[in-house]
């Protein structure tokens, strides 16, 4: 009886799947709209407690990073999209007109937005940039706060793993091969771990605090992806989207997902960095 009764559940939250997905499937656009969701280190100034060394005016690191840009303007993008405030999108498009008529000009303390962004809207003729950063105070080290929580040494043990993993990847390498390891499926999913998910282990007796800053941070993307949801698009335009990697892999959930937009592989334009 135990194995029957299992058997039709089975069956029934199989069927309920194959439902589901065929709903998400018929709800999609007949054309939906392409994006090219990059992620980056911080490639100038962060705030970012694990930042990556990288001297973002280093010739030959930006000569490579544009390099990277030649790659990506393959994919034809008509629209681009930063991890910027909207309000300060009409300084940095002033500038930006300037850096379209003269690629020479000095930047100072040039980052990734200059140095890959700028190029990129360059050579495939973008003529307005666009920003969807959202701020949200959030502390991700609140274990720090906490002397004794659930899941301490499993916490500690994978922020060190991971943390270790990533600090290899780029060790060493070049730009271009820093950024197809951040691209990877490994890499964004850990930062959705290191930034929110681990949170839900910390936590004292009664209390959610890790959650509750992981909420934070869970709220932040979702501004964001909303603000990508208010920019006018065609069904004739190409999405480029370029932010640091962890707002990178939350996006990717919700672009999967979506009846809108196709979400394109970004390591096909990156594969020769490898």
């Amino acid at each position: 009886m135990k194995t029957k009764l299992f058997s039709l559940l089975a069956m029934c939250l199989l069927g309920g799947q194959i439902v589901n997905a065929q709903i998400n499937e018929d709800l999609k656009l007949e054309k939906r709209i392409p994006v090219l969701n990059m992620g980056t280190f911080h490639m100038g100034f962060t705030s970012d407690s694990n930042k990556t060394e990288f001297d973002e005016n280093d010739a030959k690191n930006k000569a490579m990073v544009h390099e990277v840009a030649r790659a990506i303007a393959e994919f034809k993008p008509t629209v681009i999209v930063l991890e910027q405030k909207a309000n300060t999108m009409d300084v940095l498009n002033e500038l930006y007109q300037s850096y379209i008529k003269d690629p020479n000009i000095k930047i100072v303390d040039p980052n990734e937005v200059h140095l890959l962004g700028f190029e990129l809207g360059r050579l495939a003729g973008v003529k307005k940039l666009y920003g969807i950063d959202y701020s949200k105070g959030y502390n991700y080290m609140v274990n720090k706060n906490i002397p004794e929580y659930n899941d301490k040494a499993l916490y500690e043990d994978y922020i060190n793993v991971v943390l270790r993993q990533l600090r290899a990847s780029d060790e060493g390498s070049n730009v271009q091969k820093m950024l197809y390891n951040t691209n990877t499926k490994k890499s964004l999913d850990a930062y959705i771990n290191l930034n929110a998910d681990m949170l839900t282990h910390v936590s004292s007796p009664g209390k959610s605090e890790g959650a509750d800053e992981a909420a934070k941070y869970y709220h932040r993307n979702l501004i964001m992806y909303s603000n990508l949801n208010q920019i006018p698009l065609t069904e004739n335009d190409r999405v480029f989207i370029l932010m640091g990697a962890s707002h990178t892999a939350f996006f990717n959930m919700w672009l999967e997902r979506s009846p809108k937009y196709e979400l394109v592989n970004t390591l096909d334009y990156l594969e020769k960095f490898k």
